[in-house]
């Protein structure tokens, strides 16, 4: 198994979105059952991608788009907009893969905060137990999420408002 990552090819970016809306629907899927509205839209995805320092990084198995991240940097702060692993690819440790290219290719930051809603024990796991973050803030409706997160877009369900803030001190720093 070849593992690479590298920016985001203007050719697979398409299919980055709809792997990672697949990732997205089908785990939140998996704990609350089917859902008739989408998790993930394009335009959050967009969001990240358009923001300030932001880079789109995809992972490659053997030359087969598997995940990928998107990381927003601004010198010492890293923001870890999204990271997925393609459904039918999860179990196979390529999460810490992109992980770890990420913590290696950013070696000035020394702060990583990122986020995933209560529900995601899977990424609960993943953020704690494989990659080194801590859960800091529990938003809640008496506890609301700051604006600039762009989670509440008046179109949501009261269920999106229950989200996990991680945050990962790095040794460097």
């Amino acid at each position: 198994m070849k593992f690479q990552m590298m920016p985001l090819l203007a050719e697979n970016e398409r299919k980055f979105k709809q792997d990672m809306q697949e990732a997205f629907q089908l785990g939140a899927e998996n704990t609350c059952g089917k859902l008739e509205r989408e998790i993930l839209p394009e335009r959050d995805i967009d969001q990240s991608l358009n923001m300030e320092g932001a880079t789109a990084w995809q992972a490659m198995v053997d030359g087969v788009l598997v995940g990928g991240a998107i990381t927003i940097v601004h010198k010492e702060q890293g923001e870890l907009a999204f990271l997925y692993v393609k459904h039918n690819c999860q179990g196979r440790k390529i999460g810490q893969q992109i992980w770890q290219f990420i913590e290696m290719e950013y070696p000035a930051v020394k702060v990583w905060e990122t986020c995933t809603p209560y529900f995601e024990k899977r990424n609960i796991h993943f953020y704690i137990n494989c990659c080194g973050f801590i859960a800091v803030e529990f938003y809640n409706p008496h506890h609301r999420q700051p604006e600039d997160l762009g989670c509440d877009d008046g179109e949501h369900d009261p269920e999106e408002e229950y989200f996990f803030r991680f945050k990962k001190i790095m040794g460097n720093g």
